[in-house]
């Protein structure tokens, strides 16, 4: 009895000792799991992170993509005001001009004599009654994007920085034609026109709006939007090209001419200023003969391509304002092929 007690025990304390290693081994497995679980676990949340990094790009490139980054300019004599018989068609004539530009989004228009192109609340601090100005009210309005009405939301506005005192370290209040004046980022000099990007996040129960000064580029090259356009004045032919505000200068130039080629054969490279020079009442040979820093008398050698965008017209002659209209439409869709060719789409 004695003897099998003992053997029970032992086999008993040898049970134990077996179970013992196998619960350790099974630990040691349980451990390795948890720690491959855990790596898996660090391994996806990486994964979310370059997938949501790389989302975040490419957010970011539509967003980019959503701008425009190239530019329109116009050229034309003033002399071609010279052809209205009185002040008031004079002005009505600059008016067609100034709405035909920015119905086909011009981003510049060079000219001998300055345009308007303004919002009614800028226009007492920017153009002061002048014997020029005295039937702007014939013109029809240009109602470009950055002309915002006064309720009307749009994400920027044109502005006036307002001679109000400030809080230190707070920005200027800025008359954007708004209900609210609007407290910009800065300081700065009362008088000046800004373009101002309003905060997405408003106080409704605040007295003012808040906004950033940007550049006036911003609202095409970034959001897309046309928003009009700059006026420059050349004293000659030349001066278009050599006076360029571009650093880069214009790498694609038109002529306008009945005597160019047919533009329904023209294929435009791709580019990002594009110049578009129409003559006047003589056409761009005169503007060639006038000015003394050309030594040729051909026109068609100064541009890159010489168009005819008027093809067997009906009429001897075709004004400047309605050649602007005319070409304008007639070269959107190649500007359009152009541009959709660079982007690869």
């Amino acid at each position: 009895m004695a003897d099998g007690a003992k053997r029970l025990r032992g086999l008993q304390e040898k049970e134990k000792k077996v179970d013992w290693r196998k619960w350790k081994q099974e630990k040691k497995e349980e451990k390795k799991k948890w720690k491959e679980i855990k790596l898996l676990k660090k391994l996806e949340k990486k994964r979310m992170q370059e997938v949501m990094e790389k989302q975040k790009e490419e957010e970011e490139k539509a967003k980019e993509d959503k701008g425009r980054h190239y530019t329109v300019s116009v050229a034309l004599p003033g002399s071609i005001l010279n052809n209205a018989q009185s002040p008031e068609l004079r002005t009505y004539l600059a008016g067609q001009i100034a709405r035909a530009c920015a119905i086909f989004c011009v981003d510049e228009i060079v000219v001998f004599d300055e345009q308007g192109e303004d919002s009614k609340y800028l226009r007492k601090s920017f153009f002061p009654k002048h014997q020029d100005l005295q039937f702007a009210g014939l013109l029809n309005p240009l109602d470009s994007p950055h002309h915002v009405r006064i309720d009307e939301e749009s994400e920027y506005r044109e502005g006036v920085v307002l001679a109000r005192p400030t809080k230190p370290g707070k920005g200027s209040f800025v008359n954007c034609g708004m209900r609210k004046e609007v407290q910009i980022d800065r300081q700065l000099e009362s008088g000046l026109r800004v373009t101002v990007q309003l905060d997405k996040q408003q106080n409704p129960d605040s007295k003012t709006q808040k906004g950033t000064v940007v550049s006036s580029n911003h609202p095409r090259t970034v959001s897309g939007l046309y928003w009009g356009y700059n006026v420059r004045l050349a004293s000659c032919l030349s001066a278009v090209f050599s006076e360029c505000p571009f650093k880069e200068g214009y790498d694609l130039s038109i002529g306008t001419s009945e005597r160019g080629t047919c533009v329904d054969q023209a294929t435009l490279p791709s580019f990002s200023h594009i110049l578009i020079v129409f003559g006047g009442l003589q056409g761009l040979e005169a503007g060639v003969d006038g000015d003394p820093n050309l030594e040729s008398t051909d026109p068609s050698v100064l541009f890159d391509l010489y168009l005819n965008t008027c093809p067997s017209q009906g009429s001897r002659t075709i004004r400047t304002e309605e050649a602007v209209l005319i070409s304008l439409s007639a070269l959107r869709p190649c500007i359009d092929k152009a541009m959709k060719k660079a982007h690869g789409s």
